[in-house]
Order: C-alpha cells, then structure tokens, then sequence
C-alpha cells in the first residue's frame, strides 16, 4: 500500500468520532460521557440531538433576568397582584387537602407553598414554552459563562427521562430548563420530587398534589423550620453596615452585631438565632429587613433576595384573604 493511501486510511480509521448539530459544540464529548458514565446509547443520543435547536431567545432571556435588572419596587409589582392573589385563594380552595397534608407532614405553611407555585407559574397557568432539551442545550453548549451548570443539568434531564419514561423531545419548561408547576430543574425533580397522591408516578408538570408535596420537601429538605416566621421590617440608624449586608441571605449574623451597629431587632421574637440582614430598593430609597432560616430556604429555590421576599409577601397576601 503506497503512503498517501496508508496515511488516509489510518487518518479515517483513528479519527475521533463526531455526531450531528454543529450548532452544538462540545456534543460529541458530552455524548460520549453520557455513554461511558450513564449507559446512554451513543447512536439514540446522536439521533436525538440532530433535532434540537439552539434557541437565540433563551440566550437573551438568560442575559436579562428580571431579579438583575428591575428594581425591587418593579419587580414586587410583578407577583403582588389582585389576579395572582386572587388565584392563591382559589388553588387553596381547591387543594385545601393536599396542602394540609403536606404542612403536617412537611412543615411548611400552605401559602408558601401556594406563593411559590404563583410566583413560578401562576399556579400552572405558564409552565414555560422552551422544549427543556432546547434550553438545556443551548445554555450547556453555547452559554460559557454558565455551561458546567447546565451541562450538568442536561444530564439529569436526560437520566430523569429515562427513569420516568419520558420521550426527551417532549417535555416543555422554561427559558432556563425548569419544569412543571413548581418550575424544579432537572437535578431538583431528581433529588425532591415526590408521588404524594400515591399512583405510583411523581408528577409535577399536571399533577398539583405531586406540585405540592415536593415544593413542600424541597423547602424540608432545605432547612425550614415548621413556625418560625421568615422577615421582619427593621431600620439603619446611622450608617449603613454595608459589612453585614454583604455577608448574604444566609444566616450568620448575632443580635448584638445588629444592636452595635445601630439596627434595631425589636420586631424579632425572641431568640439566640443567626440572622441575615438585606436591603430592597423602594422608589423612596432603601428598605431594610432582618431575615431568617426560612427565607434563606426560600432562596435555595431560587438564589434571589427579590424573589425569597415576593414568594414572602404574597403568601402573607394569600392567607390574609383566607383569614381575614
């Protein structure tokens, strides 16, 4: 055999294998990770992955989200509506049962849990309308500054559909890959999900009962104290203790530290927890809160201040409705 057709052969024989969608860089790695750690079928994989879209408006979305670029005085007046509040009442109504259930078994309060599936969907009036392995894709493959993230995540939505008989085409989310009432990432459907009506299927994208209980274990699972109250208004006398707002929403912070620099910690009840203090814009100027385990849990759902204190205040909104 001369050379040059040695050297073609070999170079045919040893190249690395490529699989479909140029658009999606890094596929062919990714794909074989999913085979030589997961047990995924190259071939399907490859097959699948030829119709996924990369989506240029989940690529905006992403770079816009509302909790980075609106102010909390806009972006309060997003959730705390008539309609939403309205809509928190009637999904009480009409799954009183369900949420009783899980704050007895779970600890947390029906209208949180109310509150948080009006903030993510509107009580599943908007479950989003992103093919989840679209969004996914296109976040792991063509958005570096989060891809390890949802690289990760777009395995677990592969192994979630596997395990639950999904056709990984068809499940619609979010611009970020989130699914069902409850908007769960594929990792959390995985880890928190839960079959709470007993049929035998966890199923949060129709299923409120299954919506219920696995954002009531979720929030469980993350440290919710059953009773504790979650914010409580207080004031800045004197300077502002940029120091303590910049240690976050997790609690760490002692009542005397609060006392020493000026913040008052009347309204709190009484206790020897650790606390977190944080500020949102009002049109007026800034607004101080003193925050607890429960808030911080809140944001485990989704990392936001603005986001943790919305889900707060339309439960309280909510329930003031219930009982009046």
């Amino acid at each position: 055999m001369k050379p040059l057709i040695l050297f073609a052969v070999l170079s045919i024989t040893f190249s690395p294998v490529t699989y479909a969608n140029t658009d999606l860089p890094g596929l062919s790695s990714f794909i074989d990770e999913m085979h030589d750690e997961h047990g995924f079928d190259k071939a399907e994989l490859a097959k699948t992955f030829e119709q996924v879209e990369v989506k240029d408006a989940i690529l905006k979305a992403i770079a816009r989200p509302a909790e980075k670029s609106k102010p909390w005085y806009d972006y309060r007046e997003i959730f705390l509506t008539d309609k939403r509040i309205k809509g928190g009442v009637a999904f009480w109504q009409d799954n009183a049962v369900a949420l009783a259930k899980a704050e007895q078994q779970y600890g947390v309060p029906a209208e949180i849990i109310i509150a948080i599936l009006g903030v993510e969907t509107s009580y599943g009036g908007n479950v989003g309308s992103y093919r989840v392995v679209d969004a996914l894709s296109t976040l792991a493959f063509r958005y570096p500054p989060r891809s390890p993230f949802f690289r990760s995540e777009l395995m677990h939505f592969l192994s979630l559909t596997r395990e639950e008989g999904m056709p990984i085409l068809d499940p619609i989310g979010s611009y970020a890959g989130a699914m069902g009432l409850g908007q769960f990432m594929p990792s959390s459907y995985r880890a928190y999900a839960v079959d709470f009506d007993g049929d035998g299927k966890r199923d949060i994208w129709t299923n409120p009962t299954d919506a219920i209980g696995s954002i009531a274990n979720y929030l469980s699972r993350h440290g919710w104290i059953a009773g504790e109250s979650i914010a409580h208004k207080t004031t800045v006398m004197g300077d502002v203790p940029v120091a303590l707002l910049e240690k976050g929403t997790k609690p760490s912070i002692n009542r005397e530290q609060l006392h020493d620099v000026g913040v008052p910690t009347v309204q709190l009840p009484a206790g020897a927890d650790q606390l977190a203090l944080i500020s949102l814009t009002q049109k007026a100027g800034e607004e101080y809160w003193l925050t607890r385990q429960n808030f911080y849990s809140i944001t485990r759902y989704n990392h936001s201040q603005m986001y943790a204190m919305a889900v707060t205040q339309l439960a309280e909104a909510i329930r003031q409705q219930i009982e009046p």
